[in-house]
């Protein structure tokens, strides 16, 4: 229809330029009716817009915790012929890195524009939107210039989603569950056993049911083939409207729990799915930079996991989760494949930008654990593929340093739409058509740990041959640990050198580099007085106080009667 439409109005540009070289002719002999004429003349000369290329549309889609474990990222064992055949098409980047290695703050830095010092989301609970009201964010921007911009499935935490964004509130699947019944049922005798042996109300609440699940449904009968087939009705009837669009659609696996219809576990033989090249910790590396696997320990079955400084886990666990995880790209592979091959088929894949991007990565045994939540490579490094018809050469690949922050900048540009100045990525428009540039020196990344009481946070910087993270004590701002890897002899980082002599230099030179980028952080200011929190119970209960912490371990604090008071010392 579009083809037919520019035809049109070429044909309507010919005959006006036909009629205009008559009128010219006769005016010769006419001056005195000149500007009469061209008065007249004026109103056949096609608008320039008629001949303008149409904004183009964005397709925006989003995996929650996929790590580069795809066939077009090297991976001969994974299947994912949706997205290696997609890769053909579009720029693959390499050496892409999220701002924080878990999906609050990931999501808000990249959906802002703002690394997560400016936009101080460090954190799954604090809402973006609370700390910077007038933020204009991605779709924000694009709607400014009269897109229309909806959203299926996770794009903001899915707790916090934000109204301002979308012309529609966050569509999420209806009429699906994610457990089975048995798994439902399995988790209540759990808990009940747990009841039995005395175990803490909030400890058996937090359980949640199986991590690995393989179920006996259709795609559709899932939450994710749900928002691929929601997306897809979606995207019809944006066909039809007038305006550009700005589609994001967020799927959720691979996250655990891995649970996924069966035929995807059965693409898989479990006993030929290799195991981790790297599962020791980091030699010398500080406490606090590793993770405690909280969020592995919340599926009943995998309850009693244990820390990584307690040794592995068992052969057979490991096979089973990254069975799950293999089973869970592959369906979330089909989905996605199955939105552009809508694109393609309703003709708008010419006129639409398409990326595809993950919040961070996810280990596999890498350095002894399983989840993200580090600021280690396994972690920071997420696959990231951009389609701009017309700029990006297909099926290239850069092996540039790149930030999810670059996203914002870049479908700003590529789109025609003015980029707010608050944005601190980088557009990778420049990189889109010539792959091989060299793009920006370095990527910075951050994350935030409660260590021994402590609250530090980590400042990583990734150069072409290194990585460095220094360790900041949040209360004074002093540097508590660094560590460096060298990528050149060391691409698992599995040994931090930055306590050799010989590095101290380069170590001084990185961390200048750094701070340069990255607003090193100023003391906290001492407060005045240890402020005392008041729990008053007026409820028709006894209650149960608990202290988390910011990775969500959860500690006995009091017991409050009907109608009591109990004051708690705070930590600030």
């Amino acid at each position: 229809m579009e083809i037919l439409n520019q035809a049109r109005r070429a044909r309507t540009a010919i005959r006006s330029s036909v009629i205009l070289s008559t009128i010219a002719a006769r005016l010769k002999s006419a001056w005195p009716r000149t500007v009469l004429a061209v008065a007249f003349i004026s109103s056949f000369i096609p608008h320039p817009s008629a001949f303008a290329t149409p904004q183009p549309n964005v397709l925006f889609i989003a995996i929650d915790d996929l790590r580069p474990e795809l066939g077009c990222y090297g991976n001969q064992h994974i299947k994912t012929p949706g997205l290696d055949r997609f890769a053909r098409t579009a720029v693959r980047f390499e050496s892409a890195h999220c701002q924080f290695a878990v999906c609050n703050p990931s999501r808000a830095s990249l959906m802002t524009g703002l690394r997560p010092d400016s936009v101080r989301v460090w954190d799954l609970r604090a809402h973006f939107r609370d700390l910077n009201p007038e933020v204009v964010t991605l779709p924000q921007a694009f709607r400014k210039s009269d897109y229309t911009a909806v959203a299926y499935g996770k794009i903001f935490h899915n707790p916090l989603p934000d109204k301002e964004s979308w012309d529609e509130p966050n569509h999420w699947p209806r009429g699906v569950s994610l457990w089975s019944e048995k798994a439902r049922k399995d988790l209540a005798a759990h808990r009940q056993e747990m009841k039995k042996r005395g175990a803490a109300n909030a400890k058996i609440q937090r359980l949640r049911a199986a991590g690995v699940e393989q179920r006996d449904v259709e795609d559709a009968e899932t939450p994710d083939g749900r928002i691929a087939l929601d997306a897809i009705t979606k995207m019809r009837e944006l066909a039809e409207d007038k305006k550009p669009f700005f589609l994001a659609v967020g799927f959720i696996r691979p996250h655990l729990p891995f649970v996924v219809p069966e035929k995807y576990w059965d693409l898989y033989e479990r006993d030929r799915i290799p195991l981790s090249e790297n599962p020791i910790m980091p030699r010398n590396s500080p406490g606090m930079a590793l993770n405690t696997m909280y969020e592995l320990r919340d599926y009943w079955d995998f309850a009693d996991t244990p820390p990584p400084t307690s040794g592995p886990l068992t052969v057979e666990q490991q096979r089973v989760l990254k069975h799950g995880y293999y089973a869970s790209v592959s369906f979330v592979d089909a989905q996605v494949g199955r939105v552009l091959d809508e694109l393609r088929k309703l003709n708008l894949a010419e006129n639409t930008i398409v990326v595809v991007w993950s919040d961070h990565g996810w280990k596999l045994g890498e350095h002894g654990s399983w989840g993200k939540m580090t600021n280690y490579e396994i972690d920071t490094r997420v696959p990231l593929l951009i389609r701009a018809p017309g700029v990006s050469k297909p099926g290239t690949s850069s092996s540039a340093l790149v930030e999810l922050l670059d996203i914002y900048p870049t479908l700003c540009e590529l789109a025609d739409v003015p980029t707010p100045k608050h944005t601190q990525g980088k557009s990778l428009k420049p990189l889109l058509k010539n792959p091989s540039a060299p793009g920006r020196g370095a990527a910075f990344s951050q994350y935030r740990r409660v260590h021994e009481g402590v609250e530090f946070m980590g400042y990583a910087m990734r150069t072409r041959r290194h990585r460095l993270v220094e360790w900041i004590n949040r209360r004074t701002a002093e540097t508590a640990a660094v560590e460096l890897y060298d990528h050149l002899s060391d691409p698992f980082e599995t040994e931090n050198v930055a306590g050799r002599k010989e590095h101290a230099q380069l170590i001084e030179e990185l961390r200048e580099r750094q701070w340069q980028t990255i607003k090193k952080p100023a003391p906290m200011p001492k407060p005045a007085g240890r402020p005392r929190l008041t729990i008053r119970n007026r409820s028709r209960q006894d209650i149960k106080v608990f202290w988390q912490s910011p990775e969500n371990e959860q500690r006995f604090s009091a017991r409050v009667e009907i109608g009591k008071d109990h004051s708690i010392n705070t930590a600030i």
